[in-house]
């Protein structure tokens, strides 16, 4: 006969709430065993949220744009923050860059300038685009810097009104996404650097187009 003094049957555990998890009974002392994770009333704990997991976000920062110099150039230096078109606002920083550039570059300063650009351009919107979740957002606005360049270089020496016209067509040509822009966006999408690749590409389509334009128009 066992005594009462020595019981050796098993032994009542006192469980209480967790703190994180009011639902889930834990024992009041010693570490959280599996089967006590289990909620009062019988139902399965639901698992906690993946962080790692995070969803894409739409709007870059001032401090993601900073915390990576691929972000930094991705990003226009800034005109890609712009929460109201920011691919137009690209274009006007790139307008106004080559007027300060301009006199300061020759042909030859033009064209290091801009196979340089398309090469950081490509590294870092593919860098970019992978961490921010998005293969093509609309505020990597690098490719449209260099396009851009592109056009105003070719047509150099040309007055204010050529160069609006070149900035309304280029504009045109890069939103309507048809002909060879909408062959480039459809078959370099994703990440890495194919998509990288793909970002630069469907920009320097709309730079042609608009180059066409103006050759067929003076021709």
């Amino acid at each position: 006969m066992n005594s009462p003094e020595h019981p050796t049957g098993p032994q009542p555990v006192l469980l209480v709430p967790d703190p994180d998890h009011p639902n889930v009974l834990r024992p009041a002392t010693g570490e959280p065993s599996s089967a006590s994770t289990a909620p009062a009333g019988g139902d399965t704990a639901a698992p906690e949220p993946n962080a790692a997991k995070a969803a894409p976000f739409k709007r870059p920062t001032v401090a993601f744009m900073t915390r990576h110099p691929a972000h930094f150039i991705a990003l226009g230096f800034g005109a890609g923050l712009s929460a109201w078109a920011p691919g137009t606002v690209g274009t006007l920083w790139a307008w106004a860059a080559f007027g300060v550039m301009q006199p300061l570059l020759t042909d030859w300063g033009w064209a290091l300038v801009i196979g340089t650009g398309l090469l950081l351009g490509w590294w870092a919107c593919t860098v970019t685009a992978k961490h921010m979740g998005q293969p093509d957002s609309s505020h990597m606005v690098w490719d449209e810097v260099v396009a851009f360049w592109i056009v105003l270089w070719i047509l150099a020496p040309a007055d204010f009104s050529t160069q609006l016209y070149a900035f309304a067509l280029f504009r045109l040509f890069d939103a309507v996404k048809v002909g060879p822009m909408a062959w480039a966006d459809a078959t370099f999408k994703g990440f890495g650097p194919r998509g990288g690749f793909g970002v630069m590409l469907d920009d320097l389509a709309a730079a042609f187009c608009t180059l066409l334009v103006f050759a067929l128009w003076r021709f």
